[in-house]
């Protein structure tokens, strides 16, 4: 028996509160595998759906976990072929972000896997509940890569009222066991977690990708959208990306118009992406890439994550003990 055990383990038979983030081209099938066989849910990055990639990444995960895992997609950048694919191959869950999950979530359900819907706003979440979604994300803006407006602090507690009995799990900003307890704390089921997966020996990191994220600090993260319309990426406009400063950013920055016209400053980035130049192409992080030191094996990350939590609510527990024993007469 688990000791930390919410409504998470009602629907699955995972030992830990702790899912891995689907990042696009990031959560590969060996991550995913790492993190479902250290207990917690392992979610491959399905994103828009790259049929190879995805052929790939799943056969992967299959074989190298026994245990609960599930894959996550773009709900504005997939159709239904990519999505009956990855049913196909057998996951827990299937997790929707980023748009409309009414035109998937039938072909989820009808799979026999669990629908998890991230959302970013409460019309969001109630937009997920009425799709009949088994578990919520509220993602706050601390998170890396895309996202909305709302902080997770005020929008986890707001979206598990508005939930009621459906799990919630709590994401942005949290990459330690002091955030997985402070997301409990908020009335979550458990946390997403990306940033500090994303530096663990399982990724799959670009070059000095995982350097650049042990040498950042949160305050050289930055919401914008100058990267995505360099990479002519076709998100949603209310989805701005959080991602490490970098050069290309700063050039651009409040020139988001003047940029969707310019073929050369494009071209120019093109090029400089070929080379894998990290002062030009997105790197992904969240407000917490302070607490990221160093890369470990995602197992061991699970473990302290849990190892942390634990001891965080056994002290706030005996606070709590101290404070009654102080208060009786």
């Amino acid at each position: 028996m688990p000791l930390l055990t919410t409504a998470l383990h009602d629907l699955l038979p995972v030992e830990h509160p702790v899912v891995l983030a689907p990042m696009g081209g990031v959560a590969g099938g060996a991550l995913a595998a790492a993190v479902s066989n250290a207990g917690g849910l392992g979610m491959v990055g399905g994103a828009r759906g790259e049929p190879d990639w995805l052929a790939r990444e799943l056969a992967l995960v299959r074989r190298e976990t026994t245990r609960p895992w599930g894959v996550g997609f773009l709900t504005w950048a997939i159709g239904p072929e990519p999505l009956a694919y990855a049913l196909e191959q057998g996951p827990a869950a299937v997790m929707l972000s980023f748009g409309d999950p009414a035109p998937f979530a039938d072909q989820v359900r009808e799979a026999g896997a669990l629908l998890m819907v991230q959302v970013t706003s409460l019309d969001e979440a109630q937009r997920a509940l009425d799709v009949g979604a088994d578990v919520i994300i509220a993602q706050g803006t601390e998170a890396g890569g895309h996202g909305g407006r709302r902080a997770t602090l005020p929008l986890v507690p707001a979206v598990a009222d508005l939930a009621g009995p459906v799990p919630v799990l709590a994401a942005g900003g949290i990459a330690d066991g002091r955030g997985l307890a402070a997301a409990l704390a908020l009335g979550a089921a458990g946390a997403l977690i990306g940033t500090r997966f994303q530096a663990s020996c399982e990724a799959l990191l670009a070059p000095g990708v995982g350097a650049a994220l042990i040498r950042a600090r949160g305050e050289e993260t930055e919401r914008n959208r100058v990267l995505d319309i360099a990479r002519e990426a076709g998100w949603p406009e209310r989805y701005t990306a959080r991602t490490l400063r970098n050069g290309y950013l700063d050039a651009w920055r409040d020139r988001e118009d003047e940029l969707r016209t310019d073929a050369g400053a494009k071209r120019r980035y093109r090029d400089a992406a070929e080379q894998g130049d990290l002062d030009v192409v997105p790197v992904w992080a969240g407000e917490a890439v302070d607490l990221v030191t160093d890369l470990q094996p995602a197992a061991r990350l699970v473990a302290t994550l849990m190892a942390e939590a634990e001891a965080t609510l056994d002290r706030l527990s005996r606070t709590r003990n101290r404070a009654h024993t102080t208060d009786t007469p």
